[in-house]
């Protein structure tokens, strides 16, 4: 199985885990002389099977993610990490740009020419030439994760 199967199927069996949660909570508790929409404690040992299968999953993906050497040096998990840090980095120099100019203030424009003017603390241009850096790196980034997770085989246990 591909490493990019693996991921798909964790991430149906984190969308099952929260669907047999809620039907579990739904069906924990009844009222005197009804029955239950379902058994809760079926439901509860099917939550526990889903759960042992993504518990397997996750530490199958993660040993392939952490022994798989990509292109440029490293391993799927520096390329995760890197992705995620210029994700962070993106979204906190964008709000910067906004901030700076005054994008997320509504209706604060000047009425009159005696009010205080409102200048920008950080140079919004510069900002938004880094955030299209950025955004670049993080396409550029994520296409080798999604191309590795397609060639690479997942190591099973």
């Amino acid at each position: 199985m591909k490493l990019a199967e693996a991921l798909a199927q964790r991430s149906a069996a984190v969308r099952r885990v929260e669907q047999l949660r809620t039907r579990i909570v739904g069906s924990a508790r009844y009222q005197e002389g009804e029955e239950p929409a379902e058994n809760a404690a079926e439901v509860l040992a099917q939550s526990g099977e889903v759960l042992d299968e993504l518990e397997r999953l996750i530490r199958q993906i993660n040993r392939t993610n952490s022994t798989t050497l990509i292109e440029g040096g490293g391993t799927l998990t520096d390329a995760l990490a890197r992705r995620d840090v210029l994700r962070l980095r993106h979204s906190v120099i964008t709000a910067a740009a906004d901030a700076a100019s005054g994008r997320d203030q509504r209706g604060a424009v000047r009425q009159l020419r005696s009010e205080l003017r409102i200048l920008s603390a950080l140079p919004v241009a510069e900002l938004r030439a880094q955030a299209d850096v950025l955004a670049k790196e993080i396409r550029e980034v994520d296409a080798l994760i999604q191309r590795t997770n397609w060639e690479i085989d997942l190591i099973e246990d």
